[in-house]
């Protein structure tokens, strides 16, 4: 903690110059890019030692910018796709349209003066978060009935149940619907309202190399489907653990440009675990979560796409196969 704040110190008088200032030349360049219609804000950190940034970056940016219709989209661990629409800024390399170097404590600081900078660019306020609060009482609301409104599926596939307004009637063909309903300067949403640790758990063959054991993760994986479907568009496609990504691009998802389209997961729940003091159990709590961001966005009239699994180790690898087969 003390190296941090030692390192934001050192960057802290730079701050206070009207040149030579990095928060306020990185603000310039994110918030006039984005009024130049290039707002997907692509993160590249692989060959930074401070490797993993990027999530904090997505958060403060998407968070503070998406309202009122404009914004910045961070898109994190994906390759540039080359579009007009992207900003890459590399992360201690020479990749980018942008670099941007320092230790760990001066980026926090210099980011988030860059932040507010693109935000009154963009002439919002990047201190508020009206959307957040929206789906938190849309939860609130619906914990408070008999029984969660999940509907009735528009088909089932394998240990998938797919709840979509689509012609579709499997999972490979509605991830085709998906990517084609996706703008010309949009991008693709998935949200995973699942253990983001529980493919760590897959088996891995006995004497297997690292390798291997990467490999098996991957496959078991939720967030692969994120690079999956991204092999099969030029949009980018963001990938976030919910409920998490409610307090950073969930604001973006439901207050920025109109231009998403969205795909939900949730899953079975086996041992649940009750809610001390309260009439529900996380695994109940998780689904209203999801279920009230849902409505949120739905509401908005941005495509949404809900799919159950009902055996969660199995719904993932169904997932992935069907990715594969678009």
């Amino acid at each position: 903690m003390a190296r941090l704040l030692d390192d934001a110190a050192e960057v802290l008088p730079l701050l206070s110059r009207d040149s030579g200032n990095p928060g306020l030349d990185l603000g310039a360049a994110l918030g006039g890019a984005a009024l130049a219609g290039r707002d997907k804000l692509v993160l590249e950190d692989q060959l930074s030692p401070i490797n993993g940034l990027p999530d904090w970056i997505e958060q403060l940016v998407a968070e503070s910018t998406g309202k009122q219709g404009r914004g910045i989209l961070p898109v994190v661990g994906a390759d540039p796709n080359g579009t007009g629409d992207e900003l890459v800024v590399a992360i201690g390399s020479d990749v980018g349209d942008v670099r941007v170097d320092g230790p760990l404590g001066a980026q926090f600081l210099v980011w988030e003066y860059a932040t507010a900078i693109a935000g009154h660019l963009l002439r919002i306020d990047p201190f508020d978060q009206p959307n957040v609060a929206e789906s938190k009482d849309n939860t609130v609301a619906l914990l408070s009935l008999p029984d969660l409104p999940t509907g009735a599926p528009a088909f089932v596939d394998g240990p998938v149940e797919a709840y979509a307004a689509a012609t579709a009637t499997d999972l490979p063909g509605l991830f085709a619907e998906l990517l084609h309903a996706i703008p010309g300067d949009g991008y693709l949403a998935i949200m995973a309202y699942l253990d983001r640790l529980a493919a760590f758990d897959a088996p891995v063959q006995e004497g297997a190399d690292f390798e291997q054991m990467t490999d098996a993760w991957m496959m078991a994986d939720p967030a692969t489907l994120r690079a999956l479907l991204a092999l099969r568009t030029d949009r980018p496609v963001t990938f976030g653990w919910g409920p998490r990504f409610l307090h950073s691009t969930g604001q973006y998802h439901k207050g920025g440009p109109q231009n998403g389209v969205f795909l939900q997961i949730t899953g079975a729940v086996g041992d649940d675990v009750a809610v001390p003091g309260r009439p529900y159990t996380l695994g109940r709590l998780q689904l209203a979560q999801a279920l009230g961001d849902l409505g949120a966005l739905e509401t908005r009239g941005r495509p949404a796409v809900r799919l159950h699994l009902t055996d969660r180790v199995a719904g993932v690898a169904r997932l992935l196969a069907a990715a594969q087969e678009v």
